[in-house]
């Protein structure tokens, strides 16, 4: 802010001059108090000027808000938007009407991908919206050294990016055997976001006897929590803790058993993953407060929760409150109860959503950089062909409504020359086939509770390098996806019978598509039940959304990667066969 602007706040703050704007009659959650005033609130070059009294001036614009609750904007403070399957923008125009008016976002998807120019792309395309989004820079690019990713992001890299204005930090540190082990690669990451006083975000997913090394190298937050027990010994050793609700993970209602009294100052609010059908059906961090009021949180607290606790978190000592001199970020409701809609939402003190539409016109950043990223190679079906030892193999077994996995043992059947075919009706084939360089490296595995029959889903969202993962139960129709994915620049693809019966294209990075969200939900609720309905996959309520982490090598405990079958719990490769 110019010297300008801060004298003009402080005479707006002693009624001295209008303010921008003056909302009157309403009632103020004050996330400070834990209370509820009522007040008028005056708001001037994008700040909250204070609450004023008869004798101020009249305002160049005011509005009556009813007696409605005045709250402010929620903050997301940890997402990848690129799971939204929209661009930045796109993704903005959706969760701004339900109240998210900032969000921290860790751009290691399009990373992985594109290197810088994908954290460029990112940077640049949320720049002037509605929505305020401060980038991490990754901390895993890849994730692990188990597997190909389109990019390396060393220590070096990270430092010509940290420094640069809404980029707040280090982001998830996926590697916790690294940090906890003291790689000297992971070292000199973490030491160069404290040379810029950056947060560093966490992703802990070992034992709790691991958390002491892991917090002491100075990682502040954690999302991955499944249980009350673990946000407990987390906020014990001074961490804070997300309430994660999006849509891959539905961690809120189970964490809520370790949120007391005297910790919930330190419990925030993230989607982490949330895609655009699902903002549209249930909402952003408006449905994650919603849960938590009806689990029986306070209104207020849970309000904190998506509000100061998360600013606290990151030192956004600008927003999370209505208070004076903080940024005017606020929403209108008429109740506190768990059925609450967001009626308004001012961004800086703009008008940006009313009724759940969306006010600005839209921006658009060119995607030429971070289009055209799928390459193949010399990749043939041949590559597909899994070769058995012995027939005792260990399958990847998925467990209902989580990423996680367990580990099958079983006996298949072989041909005469030993390659895996189908003989158990519920065990398929499972591929990675890297798509960044052609090498046309493909690992290979086994996969249990698809329930597929007869063809192939394919899609190059693939946490985290994004690689083209293909799981069927014949090898033709298997090849036939991986080919349409190079043809159309990546998405996801069911085929059958060496038909490909629905492809949706996701031109940028092969991770988002440059159409509007409510399209974009459309042609994924299609894609999802001819998935469904041609292949006969209706266990699972998202097909694509499951196979996408099955090659994400820190998740337990059985995952596969374009080097081959990963055991997380060893932290290493292991054939397919159990010899």
């Amino acid at each position: 802010m110019k010297k300008k602007q801060l004298k003009r706040l402080i005479d707006v703050a002693s009624g001295r001059v209008p303010a921008d704007l003056h909302i009157k009659n309403c009632r103020v959650v004050d996330v400070f108090n834990k209370e509820v005033f009522e007040s008028d609130v005056y708001i001037a070059e994008s700040c909250f000027a204070g609450f004023g009294d008869e004798s101020f001036p009249e305002a160049h614009v005011t509005v009556d808000a009813g007696g409605r609750y005045m709250v402010p904007g929620f903050i997301d403070g940890h997402v990848h938007i690129e799971s939204s399957h929209v661009t930045p923008p796109e993704f903005a125009r959706l969760v701004v009407p339900h109240g998210t008016t900032t969000a921290v976002a860790d751009p290691h998807e399009i990373v992985n991908v594109c290197g810088l120019d994908g954290f460029d792309y990112m940077l640049e395309s949320s720049e002037g919206l509605a929505l305020t989004v401060f980038l991490q820079v990754p901390s895993c690019v890849p994730c692990t050294p188990f597997e190909n990713s389109g990019a390396i992001i060393n220590s070096v890299a990270i430092g010509t990016r940290i420094a640069k204005p809404r980029v707040i930090g280090l982001g998830e540190m996926m590697d916790f055997t690294g940090v906890c082990s003291g790689d000297e690669s992971i070292l000199k990451k973490l030491l160069m976001a404290k040379k810029y006083h950056r947060i560093i975000d966490g992703h802990y997913l070992g034992d709790v006897k691991g958390l002491d090394a892991y917090i002491a190298a100075g990682i502040s937050n954690d999302h991955e929590c499944a249980h009350g027990n673990d946000l407990k010994e987390r906020v014990r050793r001074g961490m804070r803790v997300f309430l994660r609700q999006g849509t891959a993970c539905h961690d809120l209602l189970n964490l809520l058993s370790g949120v007391n009294e005297r910790n919930k100052s330190r419990v925030m609010m993230c989607t982490d993953d949330c895609a655009a059908k699902t903002i549209i059906e249930i909402g952003h961090i408006d449905n994650n407060v919603r849960l938590a009021i009806g689990a029986g949180i306070n209104p207020i607290d849970a309000i904190c929760m998506a509000t100061i606790n998360t600013a606290e978190c990151f030192r956004l000592d600008d927003r999370g409150a209505i208070a004076p001199g903080r940024r005017a970020d606020f929403l209108l409701l008429s109740s506190l109860d768990k059925d609450f809609r967001v009626e308004e939402v001012y961004t800086g003190g703009e008008h940006t959503a009313s009724g759940g539409s969306f006010l600005p016109e839209k921006l658009h950043v060119p995607t030429a950089r971070v289009s055209g990223t799928v390459n193949i190679g010399s990749f043939t079906e041949d590559r597909l062909k899994l070769h058995l030892r012995d027939p005792h193999v260990r399958v990847i077994d998925l467990v209902p409504g989580s990423v996680v996995t367990r580990e099958f043992d079983t006996i298949v059947e072989t041909d005469d020359e030993g390659y895996w075919h189908r003989n158990d009706e519920d065990i398929i084939k499972i591929a990675v086939i890297e798509r960044h360089h052609g090498t046309g490296n493909t690992g290979l595995g086994l996969v249990r509770g698809f329930h597929l029959q007869g063809g192939a889903i394919a899609t190059t969202i693939a946490h985290d390098s994004h690689n083209i993962i293909v799981a069927g139960d014949n090898d033709h129709d298997m090849s036939v996806a991986v080919h349409t994915l190079a043809e159309i620049g990546g998405g996801m693809t069911v085929v059958k019978n060496g038909q490909v019966l629905e492809s949706v294209p996701h031109e940028i990075a092969g991770l988002m598509g440059d159409h509007r969200g409510e399209d974009m939900a459309a042609r994924l609720t299609s894609i999802i039940a001819t998935a469904k309905e041609a292949l006969g996959i209706h266990s699972i309520p998202d097909p694509f959304m499951t196979l996408c982490f099955m090659s994400l090598p820190v998740i337990p405990k059985l995952k596969v990667t374009d080097m081959g079958l990963f055991d997380v719990d060893i932290f290493n490769f292991v054939p397919v066969e159990k010899i």
